[in-house]
């Protein structure tokens, strides 16, 4: 499996054409169909952009991502191509114009190898589509993908597409990411553009990549902000940074075997010269209830007219969010968002006394898709709950949030590990993330790729 900069060096030296590439990653994904990464295969357009990739190449007007599969949710437009959000109800909705993200990626030479597989309308963290079936984790099938950008991730781990292009709005670039052992980044509010995209939350909904590596996430990121993420060998160093550790909440409640990672990871980046320090995060009691109130009332809001016509055409569990919409009162949702702005500043504070915070991504491992509750040493609680306990708060207050494979589990499950930053800082928290990745990932890629690899020729 190639990286990103291992194609563009390929491209470079003529070891391999775009073309060459794109069909590879065709069939592969085409050989993949039942672990349902894909709504829709853009075979037709990625070897249109493929060709275009080469002349460009051979002109020497290649962009930053020239002739790179990359695939996109299928909440995010791309003109000419359905936008189903995962749901029935926009199953016939086409685009006239392609979001932000798309047409900045297109300008760079990505190459569109679909649009993937999500939980409906984003709702969800399991990615268990009523409609289109549920996107199968590449490490077990039996278990969930993480949602809502499952497809996205589960396309990446088969190397169906180099990067994918998901939405997070209480975690759903990041879980996906973790339960797939691949590298995810909910970035700054607003740092990526989001317009074009079928939003759940204006004030939570973020956009960002999901990847195979760390270096593949800052030359995405590269490529869709314009600013300067990649890396020189001398800037991988973290030594004094300083990484908080929460005393509440993110040591508690998970699964022995996550909790033992978190700890095992701590001592890793200090071995390496980080600095850790105890810190409280702010408020983190009212995090459920105000991130439920805002993206559920801002939901009902986006979906007001669909709701009102075709109610009886979501899926049990998204209808229960539109209904849940109408009990919420101007006064709940304004005191929510005015609490938000509080509780980001609260946490700013946090970050005058360390530069970074790392916690587990998730509580638990992924689990058998159907299954809706967990069971955490006899603490029994809903799935959806227990998957964001870690994530959601991050939306809240907008600050960027990566989720990097921190190892494996007994029965061979990847553990992801979560690191968070200053508002627009995100170099910091990729050089600290690369900084893990050289010194103890080798091993884990390499057990990823050969489990991966066996899905290039394998049907379920």
């Amino acid at each position: 499996m190639f990286t990103i900069q291992e194609l563009l060096d390929g491209y470079r030296k003529k070891k391999f054409s775009p073309v060459e590439i794109t069909k590879s990653y065709i069939e592969k994904a085409k050989a993949t169909e039942e672990m349902n990464a894909f709504i829709t295969i853009t075979e037709e357009r990625a070897l249109h952009q493929a060709h275009i990739a080469e002349e460009r190449w051979t002109c020497g007007e290649a962009g930053k991502l020239e002739g790179i599969p990359v695939s996109y949710k299928d909440n995010i437009f791309v003109k000419g191509f359905p936008a189903t959000s995962g749901s029935q109800i926009d199953r016939e909705f086409i685009p006239e114009q392609d979001a932000k993200t798309v047409k900045v990626l297109r300008q760079e030479g990505a190459v569109m190898i679909g649009k993937t597989n999500m939980h409906e309308f984003a709702f969800g963290i399991t990615n268990h589509n009523p409609f289109y079936g549920p996107s199968r984790n590449p490490w077990n099938p039996k278990l969930i993908s993480g949602g809502s950008s499952g497809g996205s991730a589960v396309s990446v781990a088969l190397d169906s597409s180099m990067i994918s292009i998901g939405t997070d709005t209480g975690g759903s670039v990041r879980i996906p990411a973790s339960c797939c052992g691949l590298v995810g980044l909910k970035p700054t509010y607003q740092l990526i553009d989001h317009s074009g995209v079928s939003l759940i939350s204006w004030n939570l909904d973020h956009s960002g990549p999901i990847a195979r590596t760390v270096e593949d996430v800052s030359i995405v990121l590269e490529a869709l902000t314009g600013d300067h993420y990649s890396f020189n060998e001398h800037e991988v160093n973290i030594r004094g940074l300083k990484i908080g550790v929460p005393l509440h909440v993110f040591n508690e409640r998970m699964e022995t075997e996550i909790l033992q990672c978190y700890k095992d990871v701590l001592k890793k980046l200090e071995a390496i010269g980080a600095i850790l320090v105890d810190v409280e995060v702010p408020h983190t009691g009212e995090m459920e209830d105000l991130a439920f109130t805002i993206a559920t009332a801002e939901a009902g809001h986006v979906h007001k007219e669909r709701a009102k016509e075709h109610l009886d055409k979501y899926g049990d569990d998204v209808r229960l969010v539109m209904e849940a919409a109408k009990n919420i009162t101007a006064l709940e949702y304004i005191s929510a968002l005015k609490r938000k702005e509080e509780i980001a500043s609260a946490l700013n504070n946090v970050f005058t006394e360390v530069d970074l915070i790392v916690t587990p991504t998730l509580p638990v491992l992924p689990i058998e898709i159907g299954k809706e509750m967990v069971n955490i040493q006899g603490d029994i609680e809903p799935l959806f709950n227990c998957m964001i306990r870690f994530t959601s708060y991050f939306n809240v207050t907008g600050h960027p949030a990566l989720s990097i494979p921190a190892g494996l589990s007994k029965e061979k499950l990847p553990i992801g590990i979560q690191l968070i930053g200053r508002h627009f800082r995100e170099k910091q928290l990729l050089t600290a993330a690369k900084a893990f990745e050289q010194q103890y990932l080798s091993a884990f890629y390499k057990e990823r790729n050969q489990k991966m690899a066996k899905w290039d020729h394998a049907r379920l």
